[in-house]
């Protein structure tokens, strides 16, 4: 007879296929089983969002433990920096350097694109520094989300998160969209000649586009299959893709003409900063990578070595190509959409169009490739944590790969390349990518200068204050820019305040954690001058897209109010209460045996 007292196993659960569709697979959490606890849920939403808020904060060890177990399966540890190094490559290189380079020089920055380029790569090599840093620290498929769920919070996790997915369909479905335009630029057709028109919709949704939802249905069920597959995949065609780009770039230079450099700057230094926040986007592509950590067999030294040289390879190539369109023509005659099939026309090259659409279309495809991989693992993470129904948490027994995660977000950016230009919603993606690179150095300041039961009270208000110093001033630096960038005045006291903010993070907080195994050089200098310069870019968009911006977050935290705070509240207090049932249960057991050996003395 057993003890009373003693622990009880717990029966293993029935085997379960990996296809559900039950109600209690999407909404397990107590707050979901009926309308009336949903009620009772919804009542209690401002104590459970102060709890979120104040302890919501997650650890290393769960991420790694008690989360990835949530999947069922484990995703399979089968990339080498090599194939790191390659995925870096095809989720860049695609139709971003053909598109945006053209449109920026025209418009915003002349020839002086090329240190638009600069500035971006500079700003967002500083951001895969500090990526590096987490993603060998905590190797797991939730990218920022897990990151910032660690040092920020659940709140915070959510607000980058959804930023992020939302910017993961908007970006998939544009380059999706351009896909179609470049195959019909191949073909000899007009930009929409391969859309169904349908004049009894509206502006900007009446050019249906089954191609581009053909084309992500492809792509993602690649990714389904096999992750080692499609970075075999990836290695080809990006191969081929730089062959391409080499040519062009060697076939530009030869038509080059010095003079058509200036003047250099014809839009001034504001037209450089403004063409860097929206060529930045053609950057953003490195956070998919961080969320391969998973699936990587050395983390620690596969991921710096694949973000690094990846991002150093397409900053050159970012620059020099720039560097060639703007030499063979005048900015003046940059053509916005079609910028280099228009300047090897204009030297009499007019074959080359087909060359650089092939580029365009072995680019996109790579980047949607590495999308559907990277992306769906961040999704994944999310489920893990409940913010969004667990099921698309489960990694397929067979494949490695999380199936669900991937037709989740497959089946948003499909719909979305389907009906929408996505003209309107083009500016948001550059804006939510600089809010979350923000927040990531932010969380590695948080992660560096204080840790539980190490920071004292006093000193973690010490680091809040001065973290807050350095948003605040980096934030008065933009505004001052763009209210009105040739008055000095405002500059020569919120450039010292940022950087004394800084000193007094070295100086004056202690040191609470050291990386194990890489880390970022010079903390806290690089992770301040990350947040200021992507404030900084992100305060050259312009208003509209801040209300843009503005919008879709207060959209994202209804949803996080009637749904994710109440589903994370209740698995937070359900492992709570788990752990405290099984220390009382050990204690007893422990009395127990006590007693045992007493009476048997």
């Amino acid at each position: 007879m057993e003890p009373v007292g003693a622990p009880q196993d717990k029966p293993a659960p029935a085997a379960r296929g990996y296809w559900r569709w039950r109600k209690d697979d999407f909404f397990p959490e107590p707050s979901f089983a009926s309308w009336g606890a949903y009620r009772g849920a919804l009542a209690a939403t401002p104590a459970r969002l102060r709890d979120r808020l104040l302890a919501g904060r997650s650890t290393d060890a769960a991420e790694l433990g008690a989360m990835r177990r949530r999947s069922e399966n484990e995703m399979r540890r089968c990339l080498t920096w090599w194939d790191l190094t390659w995925l870096g490559f095809g989720c860049h290189l695609g139709a971003g350097i053909f598109v945006l380079t053209g449109q920026e020089a025209r418009d915003h920055a002349g020839p002086a694109v090329v240190l638009s380029y600069v500035v971006a790569g500079l700003s967002a090599m500083l951001s895969v520094l500090i990526y590096a840093e987490f993603a060998v620290e905590i190797p797991v498929a939730g990218g920022s989300f897990a990151y910032l769920r660690v040092e920020l919070g659940d709140v915070a996790a959510f607000v980058a998160a959804a930023n992020l997915i939302l910017e993961t369909v908007i970006g998939t479905a544009a380059v999706a969209r351009a896909w179609t335009s470049y195959l019909a630029s191949l073909v000899n057709r007009p930009v929409s000649a391969l859309r169904v028109q349908v004049p009894s919709l509206g502006d900007g949704y009446n050019e249906l586009d089954p191609i581009a939802s053909a084309v992500i249905l492809a792509t993602a069920i690649m990714a389904m299959l096999s992750t080692k597959g499609s970075s075999r995949f990836n290695w080809v065609a990006s191969t081929v893709h730089l062959l391409v780009i080499a040519f062009i770039i060697v076939a530009g230079f030869v038509h080059a003409k010095p003079s058509n450099l200036t003047p250099f700057v014809p839009y001034g230094v504001p037209g450089v900063f403004r063409s860097a926040a929206v060529v930045y986007f053609a950057y953003g592509g490195f956070d998919s990578i961080a969320n391969m950590a998973e699936e990587t067999k050395n983390p620690s030294k596969d991921i710096p070595l694949g973000l690094i040289g990846s991002m150093s390879v397409i900053t050159a190539i970012y620059c020099t190509m720039a560097l060639t369109l703007t030499m063979m023509q005048p900015y003046t005659a940059i053509d916005r959409s079609a910028a280099y099939s228009v300047a090897f026309g204009a030297v009499g090259m007019r074959w080359m169009q087909y060359v650089v659409a092939v580029g365009a279309l072995k680019g996109m495809t790579t980047v949607l490739l590495v999308g559907a991989l990277g992306n769906a693992r961040y999704a994944t993470h999310i489920a893990r944590s409940h913010i969004i129904p667990p099921v698309f948490a489960l990694v397929h027994p067979k494949t490695g790969t999380p199936i669900h995660a991937t037709a989740l977000i497959t089946g948003a950016s499909a719909c979305v390349a389907f009906f929408s230009s996505l003209d309107v919603l083009a500016s948001l993606l550059s804006i939510s990518t600089l809010f979350i690179f923000v927040m990531i150095a932010t969380a590695l300041l948080v992660r560096r200068y204080h840790a539980r039961g190490v920071t004292s009270r006093a000193h973690g208000r010490l680091l809040a204050a001065l973290v807050l110093a350095i948003v605040g001033s980096s934030g008065g630096i933009a505004a001052c820019w763009g209210a009105a960038p040739e008055r000095w005045t405002g500059y020569a006291v919120l450039v010292p305040a940022w950087a004394a903010a800084t000193l007094g993070v070295q100086l004056l907080v202690p040191v609470a954690r050291v990386p194990t195994k890489w880390g970022v050089p010079l903390v806290p200098w690089l992770p301040s001058l990350s947040i200021a310069t992507n404030i900084f870019l992100m305060g050259s968009l312009g208003a509209s897209a801040f209300v843009r911006f503005g919008v879709c977050t207060a959209v994202m935290l209804l949803y996080y109010v009637l749904v994710g705070l109440h589903a994370t509240y209740d698995v937070a207090h359900e492992e709570v209460d788990d752990a405290a049932a099984d220390e009382k249960a050990a204690a007893a057991t422990d009395v127990e045996k006590s007693g045992a050996g007493d009476a048997g003395r």
